[in-house]
């Protein structure tokens, strides 16, 4: 049990910070958490605490509370919800007043959303579940440098998915080796390839290096097929200095895009980063590493959704997604309420996808979403379905994997992509992933490429129950 100490310092927290009767402004940023507290902390206390903690609150009364205005700038605890499904967990609901936070800033929202609070001894577990961004303060936010119809018109690619490759394996190879995997890609077919999350300076492949020959296998690549392409160059670095200095070598290079891992590499090192691409003319695609660390729980945490939210308004061209049906984790329904929140311009509530606020983006430009993870040419007529044509396919073994090299494993996934779409367009995308087989099996009288992919992979499935399930039906 709670401490009699302790429960008279959370009376005071719920006395001040639960206001069930206040009503959200529009300005207010809104903030779900999802509450799992310790034996004996009251629905109401815990909430309140939380809201507290979060924003004027302190274990104590100070005597400095009389020098500003808590009535204005303290978070208000303003509802309460029952978790379908969970016993012992609580959504608590928290409107935060817009002057608590510097303009632009997703490090400092996130810094008192999440900063303290989620140590808070009175609670067992805390997840962050959503954020509502009012467009007062999406407008101070710079977000994605370009976005993605100024993306398909710099590639030059319209009415289809993008079509991408990671280098494997992604660790160990010389630069110059490195080099000739992309350019047979990019010659196969592909339209983009890319470096992965840890491919940074290493020993065995310097960037500088890596950079130069791969820029001329882009350039080359592009001479041969009269397609432009592009790569991924990481410029994620120790310091934003040494970052900095990458990104104006890939643009002396000729690159279009760069990439940066943006929770390892840090928020603040991704807006500066954001804004020096959109300054100078490159696309940057956003590599999510770590946040399976932070999201992958269902009662502790901050969940993808929110950092999806956070990334656009911290500025990204590409995310990774999840793909549904590779090998990461991902639920389909949620998935398809953060992609959602990725391109459009305004988005509904729709718990039945995970999404507690309405969320208006103004005209902020949308983020590609980036399906990688364990795929190859059997998953993508269901690609094509979840994710429609704003979404970058990204394979790995599922093109370097092909019996007959990776040019060959690229030329499959650009046959299979288009019979998919052009199946989609006549028929419709309803049914397309059932009869997808079939259709893949007829693109392959064309191309003895797709029938030795499909061939190498048929058996290869990702069949794992999902850890992190939406919220809406009994467990």
């Amino acid at each position: 049990m709670a401490t009699k100490s302790y429960q008279a310092g959370v009376k005071e927290y719920r006395e001040t910070y639960w206001m069930p009767e206040y009503t959200p402004k529009e300005t207010d940023i809104l903030a779900c958490f999802k509450i799992t507290p310790q034996p004996g902390v009251p629905r109401e206390e815990a909430a309140a605490a939380v809201a507290a903690e979060s924003s004027t609150g302190t274990w104590t009364t100070v005597w400095t509370d009389l020098l500003t205005d808590l009535d204005y700038y303290k978070g208000r605890a303003y509802a309460i919800e029952d978790v379908p499904g969970d016993d012992e967990s609580y959504y608590a609901f928290v409107a935060y007043p817009i002057d608590l936070f510097e303009e632009g800033s997703v490090v400092n929202v996130f810094t008192s959303l999440v900063g303290n609070v989620f140590g808070f001894k009175a609670l067992r577990h805390l997840r962050l579940e959503d954020v509502r961004f009012p467009i007062a303060y999406v407008m101070t936010c710079g977000g994605p440098p370009h976005g993605i119809q100024v993306e398909r018109d710099i590639f030059n690619k319209y009415g289809r998915a993008l079509l991408g490759c990671t280098i494997k394996p992604k660790l160990g190879l010389s630069a110059k080796n490195y080099g000739r995997a992309v350019y047979e890609c990019l010659r196969g077919g592909l339209d983009l390839t890319k470096d992965d999350e840890n491919v940074n300076s290493q020993p065995f492949m310097r960037w500088r290096q890596r950079f130069d020959f791969v820029m001329e296998a882009v350039h080359k690549a592009e001479a041969e097929t009269g397609e432009r392409k592009g790569h991924y160059l990481n410029v994620t670095a120790p310091t934003p200095e040494e970052m900095y200095k990458r990104a104006e070598h890939a643009k002396t290079l000729g690159s279009r895009i760069i990439m940066h891992d943006y929770i390892t590499g840090g928020w603040c090192a991704n807006t500066g980063l954001a804004n020096w691409c959109r300054d100078n003319g490159l696309l940057l695609h956003i590599h999510r590493a770590m946040h399976a660390v932070i999201d992958r729980h269902p009662k502790h945490g901050i969940h993808f959704r929110v950092l999806a939210k956070l990334l656009r308004l911290s500025g990204g061209d590409h995310l990774h997604s999840g793909t549904v049906v590779g090998k990461l984790e991902g639920d389909r329904e949620a998935t398809l309420g953060w992609i959602d929140l990725m391109r459009d311009s305004h988005i509904k509530e729709d718990r039945s996808r995970g999404i507690f606020f309405d969320q208006d983006w103004g005209s902020m430009p949308g983020v590609f979403p980036v399906a990688s993870g364990g795929i190859h040419v059997w998953h993508m007529p269901a690609l094509v379905t979840i994710f429609g044509d704003d979404a970058c396919f990204q394979f790995g073994g599922g093109t370097l994997g092909h019996p007959w090299g990776n040019a060959a494993g690229a030329a499959a996934n650009r046959v299979a992509l288009e019979a998919c779409v052009e199946d989609r367009n006549r028929n419709g995308a309803e049914g397309l992933e059932k009869r997808g087989g079939d259709v893949l099996r007829k693109a392959t009288e064309s191309s003895p490429e797709l029938a030795a992919a499909m061939e190498t992979w048929k058996e290869i499935k990702f069949e794992f129950d999902t850890v992190d399930k939406l919220d809406v039906v009994h467990r």
